[in-house]
């Protein structure tokens, strides 16, 4: 496998390159294989923090490790790819702190900063900029506006933006316009709900979260419950996004020519809607658990409570099944799963825009759920 050293810029002038930011997360490894398989030759970097655990993609790409906070160190690792890369996805960010926070704009407008400032100043091949952010767009981040049930229809990309509170979001679309208007470059921004995937470098990890947890209930012989509130059970409350769909939309506004000049937002959801109360059963017997359909709700129950103190539980099940050496905070994330179910307003999303721009792709939630605990388990990430 390369690394960032001369021997890898040799120019082609007929090849894609892509330079992917957050290779290593639920929608960064699905591009990798999505690009991979598709008709255009393409030869890919991809950018993070840290390797993946398992290193089922590693060897597909080119991996560059570069802390992107530290500006000399994002210019030294990419400004020698700067004059032969032609797409570029940004699917990375810090999650340091609070997401309603001055604290967490100003990480994540950095990162994006630094990593402008590198790529920018002599990309003579650049074509288009891809930027995933998500369906809290269209909500605002802080306590007092978030009254349950907020959305009473579908958000539109066309929403305004919320007035109150911070969102890391509108920083990172702001700052990518200014930095590349006049350049000729095309952007779009990806905007998916609940995304669903395998990785061990997330930290809003739903897949890996929730099958720690069946895990867990299995070996114990615990039951297999649903904590949270009524409304979000029983109503539809959150978009499901499957990575390789989302990876998918990327690669479509990328290269398909239907975005152009001023560029363009799309919501990046699967499509067909889902309450947790109609697939959860479904979920646990795939998962091997025990479900009863009558007791399965629980309101009191809480993931952290009751699986915060669970590590040894998960140190044990490693060993018994022979799985890939991860620590329970590699995948799951208990504090994220109860606010998850805990909700307090609707994140529900309209296709209309991207079907209309030809994209067509999309997904049954269950059957992403279905799909991905299977990935896992072939990755060895869970038992069977």
């Amino acid at each position: 496998m390369g690394s960032e050293n001369g021997s890898l810029m040799i120019r082609n002038e007929d090849e894609n390159v892509a330079l992917i930011f957050g290779v290593t997360g639920l929608v960064g490894r699905e591009i990798v294989k999505t690009l991979l398989t598709s008709k255009l030759k393409w030869r890919i970097y991809g950018v993070a923090r840290n390797p993946e655990i398992n290193p089922m993609t590693k060897t597909m790409y080119r991996f560059i490790s570069c802390d992107l906070l530290n500006e000399s160190e994002t210019r030294e690792k990419l400004s020698a790819l700067q004059d032969i890369v032609s797409h570029v996805f940004w699917v990375t960010w810090s999650g340091e702190y609070p997401l309603d926070s001055d604290e967490c704009c100003v990480q994540n407008k950095t990162m994006l900063e630094n990593a402008l400032d590198a790529i920018l100043p002599n990309a003579k091949r650049l074509k288009h900029f891809s930027l995933q952010t998500g369906m809290k767009h269209y909500v605002s981040l802080v306590g007092e506006t978030l009254s349950r049930g907020e959305a009473s229809s579908y958000y539109s990309e066309e929403c305004p933006r919320k007035s109150s509170g911070r969102n890391f979001y509108y920083v990172l679309e702001d700052l990518l316009k200014e930095k590349i208007s006049g350049n000729g470059v095309v952007w779009s921004v990806q905007r998916p709900g609940l995304l669903m995937g395998s990785s061990t470098r997330t930290l809003y990890n739903f897949m890996g979260s929730l099958c720690v947890y069946g895990a867990i209930c299995k070996y114990m012989k615990l039951p297999f419950v649903f904590g949270g509130t009524r409304e979000c059970w029983e109503e539809r409350y959150i978009d499901g996004s499957d990575s390789n769909l989302v990876a998918e939309q990327h690669i479509f506004a990328a290269t398909s020519g239907r975005v152009r000049d001023k560029g363009e937002a799309f919501n990046a959801i699967n499509g067909v809607g889902f309450t947790w109360k109609e697939i959860w059963p479904d979920i646990g017997r795939k998962l091997g658990v025990q479900v009863n359909e009558t007791t399965m709700f629980d309101e009191g129950f809480s993931f952290e409570r009751e699986m915060g103190e669970k590590k040894h539980v998960w140190d044990e099940i490693l060993v018994e099944e022979k799985l890939v050496r991860t620590e329970v905070e590699d995948l799951a994330n208990w504090v994220f799963l109860d606010a998850l179910f805990r909700c307090p307003v609707k994140l529900l999303g309209s296709r209309e825009k991207v079907d209309r721009f030809g994209f067509k792709r999309k997904y049954r939630t269950l059957d992403s759920i279905l799909y991905w605990i299977d990935v896992m388990r072939d990755e060895k990430l869970i038992p069977l």
